[in-house]
């Protein structure tokens, strides 16, 4: 997720967190302070709230973190590749790979709710011991607090709509009862599109009225919204892809040398040179240079932004494969590989590098993958008809 930062590890999982994250953490601390601990326990220091506030929201960002680890860690003994964890405002996201079965597909999403509702029980039953045994207010209402967000955290992530993990469990279920990944898909990515909108519009009314949680509502909407559309278009390419092979899609790849320098490189390559100019519009396209090595096996991947992020002084002493992406890191295949199976291990979008023996024997781009989908679509309509 673009704007986060690497923190560490956990259960040897890499942890991302993304810049919201603390605002979420704020945002938590300052209502729990000021509205929440003032109502259930009158009376105490501005001091006293706002330390409360602050660990309340630590406790529910744990929370958050179980709830992803909980996934990651059922989903990698399972065999499925875990690339990392991120926690952002709006919750968590773990990226990994696609569940080959309905059933790890419905054990990797149920167990993230299952801990959310576990953890919620747990902090129950602690906030109620603290306050009946050693009679602890302000340590038990925000350990009740924290317990009530979890089970509402659990309650809602098990709503049917993609991407939640209600979602995820809805498509198991029409994935085992028809056989067809992509139409589960769709039907999860539909729900989940109607769903957002519906969060968004709740969010709006209550805006309306004053409710400044209807903020949030309609930015997890939002969020919801985006990601089932993109997960129904996904969906889409895939079926009009299923059973392509590779060496069918892939285009010839022009390859630059990685030993050359970054002022070199931009003065060989037009093409680079205009984009390190136009850095600032550099969002709307993403070029990528497949690098070879002294002996033309192909080595990374090199995104012409970062050679534009250069400062011009440096762009003599810089070779292309030190701000490369690596092979090793790189999304590679075969021409012979199936590409449905190519893109279900990667960790991000294409391109792919497809390699023969080692060397560059061409490049698979997302525009080429649309292009192909549409024109099976087209031919697949034509034959209805």
């Amino acid at each position: 997720m673009h704007g986060s930062a690497r923190l560490g590890r956990i259960f040897g999982i890499p942890l991302r967190i993304h810049w919201s994250a603390p605002v979420l953490i704020l945002f938590l601390g300052v209502g729990l302070a000021r509205q929440t601990l003032p109502a259930w326990v009158p009376g105490r220091s501005a001091a006293a709230y706002a330390l409360a506030g602050l660990i309340g929201a630590l406790l529910l960002t744990v929370s958050l973190l179980l709830h992803e680890a909980a996934h990651a860690v059922t989903a990698r003994r399972a065999g499925i590749r875990v690339d990392d964890m991120t926690v952002f405002a709006l919750g968590g996201l773990t990226r990994m790979g696609r569940p080959p079965s309905p059933r790890l597909q419905f054990a990797v999403a149920g167990i993230g709710p299952l801990t959310s509702l576990v953890l919620g029980g747990l902090s129950l039953a602690a906030g109620l011991g603290a306050l009946h045994t050693v009679h602890w207010a302000v340590p038990s209402a925000v350990l009740l607090w924290t317990g009530w967000t979890n089970l509402l955290l659990g309650v809602f992530n098990l709503l049917p709509a993609a991407p939640l993990d209600g979602g995820r469990l809805l498509q198991a279920a029409v994935w085992w009862r028809r056989g067809d990944r992509e139409r589960a898909e769709r039907v999860a990515g539909r729900a989940g599109q109607a769903v957002g909108l519906l969060l968004s519009a709740a969010g709006w009314v209550g805006l309306l009225y004053g409710n400044d949680a209807g903020f949030w509502f309609v930015l997890v909407g939002l969020f919801m919204w985006s990601s089932a559309t993109a997960e129904v278009r996904r969906a889409a390419l895939v079926a009009a892809l299923r059973g392509v092979r590779i060496g069918q899609v892939m285009i010839p790849a022009t390859a630059a040398p990685d030993w050359l320098t970054a002022d070199r490189l931009l003065a060989a390559d037009p093409a680079a040179h205009a984009h390190a100019h136009a850095h600032a519009h550099a969002h709307a396209h993403r070029p990528m240079v497949p690098l070879v090595d002294v002996d033309g096996r192909a080595s990374g991947l090199l995104d012409l932004r970062r050679l534009a992020a250069l400062p011009p002084a440096r762009r003599g002493e810089v070779r292309a494969r030190e701000v490369a992406t690596p092979l090793s890191r790189c999304l590679t295949a075969v021409p012979q590989d199936d590409l449905v199976e190519v893109l279900d291990r990667a960790a991000a979008p294409p391109p792919v590098l497809v390699l023969d023996d080692g060397r560059l024997a061409g490049i698979v781009t997302v525009d080429v993958l649309d292009l192909i989908a549409r024109r099976r679509r087209a031919a697949s309509r034509s034959t209805l008809r």
